[in-house]
């Protein structure tokens, strides 16, 4: 990569994470989200990032806990928790390896968190520990970006993004023998002095049919819908994005 290295996903890209995504309706996804769970009770949310969904909830009434495998990330979402004066337990785990010390009554797990599980032994894994990790009857919400999306709506693309203190360049190769997409990111930080730190990451999400994931969850004991994302109906083969909602049998 010439002069700047090649980084793990999520580390330098978690102080320029909310920056980025600013006009995601986080509101919105919390309130879609609660809108499947009981009124209050444990939920941990899986793959939280910097804890935009899990602040939103705490502030709903739910006993939250953050998972996440960047310490980065979780960092972020320590500091934002803190300074909305939030008591919100940050745990640095990776959530195919998931161990809760007791039983709560929901997971959830969003934007694409699943698509980062990049085989199916490690998502089935997660469900298994989920399961696991559930009050008989509880809740595992997540989604994923839509093999549609994957394939087509990212590609081959290249993208970028520019804000006032950073910007990144996106570029995209999809694998349709592996179904895995491989994404580079090429981040442009401004420094105080005014020139910009350029740093590079790697990421990698693959394509899960929701046939594969429907059949996972029932393998691990969960009944499911599936629904177009921040919608009640059924996804079309254009939806981008797909919301399961799995119950513990």
């Amino acid at each position: 990569m010439g002069e700047y290295a090649m980084q793990e996903a999520y580390g330098g890209f978690a102080a320029l994470y909310d920056p980025l995504m600013q006009d995601v309706d986080y509101d919105g996804w919390a309130g879609y989200l609660a809108s499947f769970l009981p009124p209050s009770g444990m939920i941990v949310d899986c793959a939280c990032g910097t804890g935009a969904i899990t602040i939103r909830l705490a502030r709903k009434g739910f006993s939250m806990i953050g998972v996440d495998i960047s310490p980065e990330m979780l960092e972020q979402a320590a500091s934002k928790a803190r300074k909305a004066g939030l008591r919100i337990p940050f745990v640095c785990q990776d959530m195919a390896r998931l161990q809760l010390h007791r039983p709560c009554q929901g997971i959830v797990c969003a934007c694409d968190g699943v698509n980062y599980l990049d085989n199916l032994e490690d998502v089935e894994a997660f469900f298994s520990a989920a399961h696991r990790g559930l009050c008989p009857g509880g809740w595992l919400l997540f989604d994923v970006s839509s093999a549609y999306k994957l394939e087509t709506i990212l590609g081959n693309n290249t993208f970028a993004q520019a804000e006032a203190d950073c910007a990144y360049i996106w570029d995209n190769a999809f694998d349709g023998e592996s179904r895995l997409l491989e994404m580079r990111l090429t981040f442009f930080q401004r420094e105080g002095d005014g020139r910009y730190r350029r740093f590079a990451e790697r990421h990698i999400q693959r394509a899960h049919s929701q046939e594969e994931l429907t059949r996972a969850l029932a393998r691990t004991g969960f009944s499911v819908q599936v629904f177009d994302a921040f919608t009640r109906q059924a996804p079309g083969p254009e939806s981008q994005r797909l919301q399961f909602v799995a119950q513990r049998r």
